[in-house]
């Protein structure tokens, strides 16, 4: 991609990740040396072949600044900025410069190849990324240490990792395969299906596909609108094959999917109203399913509440998936071999129509990233609630257009009373005026209002 398309990836991101750092006018020749070891070992870390930073863009907001920083200037000591950096760096990262105007700034973009072999150092000091801080790596055992069998093992996957379980079964692996006409053989099903690593082990993807997975997977069912209100029950559908806890999953949002009869505006025959989208619900817990990062040992959320189902999966995009090509339907799959085994079953197609269908239905709003996780929405569209029509009205308000950005703003808002319009626009996609247009909007017709003042006030949604 060149190198606006690049900004407009790393925009798009709700926060700052661990391989990219976003800076306005920072000029300090040191700092910067260890921003690029801790750049460049975090790149490795999570799988990215580069780390990037940009300068002219404002870290929390992502607002487009522009830049007077100059990477052709002399560093402190007279030595041109670049061979300063690449005489104190080790030798196994390549760093490069360039420029860019974007909507009409100018913009500075260091691109830093990710780690190889051994972890990058400044100075003889190691550094790394947590979160969006830069820290010296000896700091964090753990982290240093997994860094380090990435750089040597390449970077874990549910094939290429052990289960902690070696004891396994798979009978109920050949009924499913049965049932979609398709014979396996004992002799050759844990190879060719990816189910061993290349010491003979059973992976973390065999432990899935087994008759006891080890893994709970549950749909948690509150009685409002956060997980503050009462939890009515919890439903387990884990600890089993993975292929028959997602048929059951799926069957369950169709006993969750209620018929409600539409008498509104009736003249002969009365409409049926299903309370979401089943195709766009499906998709997302076959998303959530297929692209969890198991290997983490940490399945997917489910939680069902009274006007919302939201579907949580473990982990963010796949390295070399873009922002763009996520929501177009391009698909790069998080566990390749298990995406391989769902498309040999039919459980999921290659053309990319998962994301699309959420998209065309919920909005893009529907999906937000977080920084280990993504979430999908589905809303609720009940159409007989005492005192309110979903989408017309608020409490006694009348004639109140709700539209998905409004509707998602108000849960926000209430999950968030603190929340700022920065970082409303963050999470919508869209820009802080269009966030005021509609908080002053959702103000006027009396579905939110603010106590207190504009600087240490906070939000509340008139329910």
């Amino acid at each position: 991609m060149d190198l606006n398309e690049l900004i407009d990836e790393l925009c798009s991101y709700k926060y700052e990740k661990e391989w990219f750092e976003f800076k306005e006018n920072f000029d300090n020749d040191n700092e910067l040396g260890e921003y690029i070891s801790a750049l460049s070992n975090a790149a490795a870390y999570v799988g990215r072949k580069y780390a990037y930073m940009v300068w002219g863009i404002n870290d929390k907001s992502h607002e487009i600044i522009g830049t007077d920083f100059d990477f052709g200037k002399n560093a402190s000591h007279g030595e041109p900025l670049k061979h300063f950096l690449e005489r104190q760096l080790s030798k196994n990262v390549k760093i490069d410069f360039e420029e860019t105007t974007y909507e009409g700034k100018r913009l500075v973009i260091l691109t830093i190849s990710a780690a190889k072999s051994m972890p990058v150092d400044w100075n003889g000091q190691r550094f790394i990324r947590v979160g969006s801080s830069k820290e010296r790596i000896m700091k964090y055992p753990e982290r240093e240490a997994f860094l380090f069998r990435v750089l040597r093992e390449g970077y874990p996957t549910i094939v290429n990792t052990p289960s902690n379980y070696q004891n396994l079964t798979f009978s109920k692996l050949f009924g499913y395969y049965g049932s979609k006409g398709i014979v396996l053989k004992e002799e050759t099903f844990r190879k060719n299906l990816g189910l061993l690593t290349e010491e003979g082990e059973y992976n973390i993807q065999a432990q899935l596909l087994s008759d006891n997975s080890h893994i709970p997977l549950r749909v948690s069912i509150f009685d409002g609108k956060t997980k503050a209100s009462n939890l009515f029950s919890v439903r387990e559908f884990g600890y089993n094959c993975l292929l028959y806890t997602l048929d059951e999953l799926l069957r369950y949002g169709d006993v969750l999917n209620i018929i409600q009869a539409d008498e509104r505006n009736r003249v002969v025959e009365r409409k049926d109203v299903p309370l979401f989208e089943s195709k766009a619900f499906n998709e997302a817990i076959i998303n959530a399913v297929l692209h969890n990062k198991w290997v983490e040992g940490n399945e997917p959320m489910i939680s069902v509440f009274s006007n919302r189902i939201e579907i949580l999966s473990r982990g963010t995009l796949a390295p070399s998936q873009t922002m763009e090509g996520f929501f177009s339907g391009e698909s790069v799959p998080v566990n390749e071999k298990l995406s391989e085994i769902f498309l040999q079953l039919h459980i999921s197609e290659k053309s990319g129509r998962g994301v699309p269908k959420i998209v065309e239905t919920y909005g893009q709003q529907a999906i937000s990233f977080n920084e280990n996780s993504i979430v999908v929405t589905i809303p609720f569209n009940w159409i007989n609630v005492v005192g309110n029509k979903v989408g017309d009205k608020v409490g006694n308000k009348t004639d109140v257009k709700l539209t998905p950005n409004r509707t998602r703003m108000i849960s926000e808002i209430r999950n968030n009373p603190n929340i700022t319009s920065s970082q409303l626009a963050s999470i919508l996609g869209i820009s802080t005026t269009a966030v005021e247009k509609n908080i002053r909007y959702l103000k006027d017709n009396g579905c939110i209002e603010r106590i207190g003042s504009n600087k240490s006030g906070y939000w509340k949604v008139k329910e």
